[in-house]
């Protein structure tokens, strides 16, 4: 297992190169999971470069093996989209340092809240929003009517004790 500390976490092009391709690589997943399209028209990389928008990239000795953004979703709220991380870096801590980096920066751009959709066939999704503080509501949008959708929110203003003590 890699130390946590060689892993950096930037603000990238979603339209660039490695972008692209951990969000193909989300996409499949999420259709072999979901027997669909795996949220293919949900995301234009588009909204994660405008205003008051970030994709970041969480890179492992200069190699992308994670991604995550968020878009707005009214003046105050953030809407966190594409999360992921490789199955090779998977349960390195590398999730939680991306969703604590769209964290910063939300609250940086004078977010009050995230809020964020994921699928009850990801647990280890599941797992890492309610260990971040992240709690459950009801589906909102197009995901409102699609009973495999569970959605959370995060007020940011609230300071969440992490497991071991840190906030």
């Amino acid at each position: 297992m890699q130390e946590p500390d060689k892993i950096l976490i930037v603000s990238e092009d979603p339209a660039a190169e490695d972008p692209s391709r951990l969000i193909q690589e989300l996409t499949v997943e999420l259709s072999d999971l979901y027997q669909d399209d795996g949220g293919a028209n949900s995301f234009n990389p588009k909204d994660a470069a405008g205003a008051r928008s970030i994709f970041v990239v969480a890179r492992l000795d200069g190699k992308a093996i994670g991604c995550g953004s968020f878009r707005p979703f009214d003046v105050e709220t953030a809407e966190v989209k594409r999360m992921y991380v490789a199955p090779e870096a998977r349960r390195m801590g590398i999730g939680a340092r991306i969703l604590d980096k769209l964290e910063s920066t939300a609250k940086e751009m004078g977010y009050q809240r995230l809020r964020l959709e994921t699928g009850l066939k990801q647990p280890g999704a599941i797992a890492l929003y309610e260990t971040a503080g992240f709690s459950k509501v009801s589906c909102y949008g197009e995901y409102a009517s699609n009973p495999l959708s569970v959605c959370f929110e995060k007020d940011l203003n609230l300071g969440v004790r992490r497991p071991g003590g840190a906030f």
